[in-house]
């Protein structure tokens, strides 16, 4: 398996986007659970949703493009744009 980050970047002003979406998003991740390492929002300095930031652990690229592309925030149009870089956990050691 390998590891992949998805940053994902909220288009700006699409807040209500994200709280329209967010039940089926959670459900998303929790159909996804033992593919995750870590997900959790962006925030910004006001303390409010700016993107997210997922870690996944999967077969490939391609299987976290598809995680990306099924996920509902993209979906539904709220992600300004999606980096998804490979990784690897170095620290804490696993």
């Amino acid at each position: 398996r390998a590891m992949f980050a998805l940053i994902c970047t909220d288009k700006p002003g699409a807040s209500q986007i994200r709280m329209d979406n967010r039940p089926a998003h959670l459900a998303h991740l929790e159909k996804h659970a033992a593919d995750l390492a870590f997900a959790g929002p962006l925030l910004g300095e006001d303390g409010k949703p700016t993107g997210s930031l997922i870690v996944l652990s999967v077969a490939d690229k391609a299987a976290a493009e598809r995680f990306a592309e099924t996920d509902p925030y993209a979906q539904a149009g709220l992600f300004q744009s999606v980096v998804i870089s490979a990784t690897k956990q170095v620290y804490p050691q696993g």
